[in-house]
């Protein structure tokens, strides 16, 4: 009887570590599929928007959006969107930056978005925003020190390695989640510790960390009624910040909509946010 017992109690356990294996397994295939979710065709029209093309450092072909003329402006912002956006949704923000301030907006797009060829990957779009980085260097001839590094999302984490890699002069971050794994263990569950993590991440992104030792201005924005990142998220890498530019609650916001939520306030913020552009294009050299 006890070896019976035994043999089933055995046999549970089998189950149970060949359900973990499992799942392990599934954590470690799906998840660039959930963090890089691209929309098919057809897309929305530029409006005749200025599109420039570029190359990441593998030779990838990709192309963005130019708003104003960076050789008449003091500084370049560069955006990098959230996972199931595009930049030219991002078209109409350009505008009215460019229009309040003078400073030009380059609008960054990655390989398997908008119909260009390729797969999104933890290390492709490195790559690609490591591309936008040196069109604006070596084609727009735009050094870091004039540039400010705006990503949303999925695009705050892109934002913030490129910013480790090439330090700007300010880091503006919109609904930003503190770290991959934060992001795993909330859709997988508390299960998925950190060491577990490690065993079968393919995502590095780790904002929060980065945030601490970056030298430079960090301004956060998030949404109250966010339920893709939780806005505690979004006040833990401002609270992480080495050194804060400022942050803004926007409690009726969501994801996707701070900007129109916002209203006055996201843009009192977001101008704030930009005047180390601002000020050297008003301040004689």
């Amino acid at each position: 009887m006890a070896s019976i017992v035994r043999r089933g109690m055995m046999t549970i356990v089998a189950v149970l570590f060949a359900g973990f294996l499992l799942l392990l397994f599934c954590v470690w295939i799906f998840q660039e599929r959930i963090a890089f979710q691209p929309e098919g065709p057809p897309f929305p029209d530029s409006g005749g928007a200025s599109r420039i093309d570029y190359s990441a450092p593998d030779g990838q072909k990709l192309f963005g959006y130019l708003v104003g003329d960076p050789s008449n402006s003091q500084g370049l912002v560069i955006v990098f969107h959230g996972n199931a956006d595009i930049a030219v949704r991002w078209l109409d923000w350009a505008h009215e930056v460019e229009a309040r301030t003078g400073v030009a907006v380059m609008l960054a797009e990655y390989r398997g978005y908008m119909g260009i060829e390729g797969k999104p990957s933890y290390d492709n779009v490195g790559l690609d925003a490591e591309g936008a980085f040196e069109f604006a260097r070596d084609s727009l001839d735009v050094p870091a020190d004039r540039l400010i590094y705006v990503g949303h999302s999925l695009g705050s984490a892109v934002a913030a390695e490129l910013a480790v890699r090439h330090r700007p002069r300010a880091l503006v971050l919109e609904a930003p989640f503190t770290s991959a794994h934060g992001m795993a263990a909330r859709i997988a569950g508390r299960w998925l510790v950190p060491g577990v993590w490690r065993l079968v991440s393919r995502l590095h992104f780790d904002t929060d960390r980065i945030v601490a030792s970056l030298e430079v201005p960090v301004s956060v924005v998030h949404g109250g009624r966010d339920v893709v990142v939780p806005s505690w998220m979004g006040e833990a890498v401002y609270r992480s910040a080495k050194i804060k530019g400022e942050w803004l609650m926007v409690p009726n916001a969501s994801h996707s909509d701070l900007r129109y939520v916002g209203g006055d306030a996201y843009w009192s913020w977001l101008m704030r946010a930009l005047q180390p552009l601002a000020k050297k294009a008003l301040t004689p050299d």
